[in-house]
């Protein structure tokens, strides 16, 4: 992800121009975001289903899961009322985790046809 990300907002810039490649920023950084508090969310809750290590209280966990969403909301609100253009470019970077995902799982394919599994 902090690979893909900044690379894709070049280069939408470069050919797009700034308000895409903006948008596209903003949305890769709440994708990563996204993807740090979920783990962090499921973390918590397998401490608290398996009792062990720091149980995050319940409401803590809550209040991230929907602040995840809030916060993506919020910026398509202020981006979509700014401009549209930057709008498709929050929503194309909120897919920015569906394309690590993607690259990780080639890599993973790669290495077992390599080992000839």
């Amino acid at each position: 992800m902090l690979v893909l990300g900044p690379a894709a907002v070049v280069v939408v810039t470069v050919i797009y121009g700034w308000p895409l490649g903006l948008g596209l920023l903003v949305g890769c950084v709440i994708a990563w975001a996204n993807f740090y508090w979920l783990e962090q969310i499921v973390q918590a809750l397998a401490d608290r289903v398996t009792r062990t290590g720091h149980a995050e209280s319940g409401r803590g966990v809550l209040a991230r899961f929907l602040l995840r969403y809030a916060l993506i909301a919020v910026a398509a609100y202020v981006i979509f009322s700014v401009s549209l253009a930057s709008l498709y470019g929050l929503l194309g970077g909120l897919f920015l985790t569906v394309a690590a995902i993607l690259c990780e799982a080639a890599y993973e394919a790669w290495i077992a046809l390599r080992r000839g599994l």
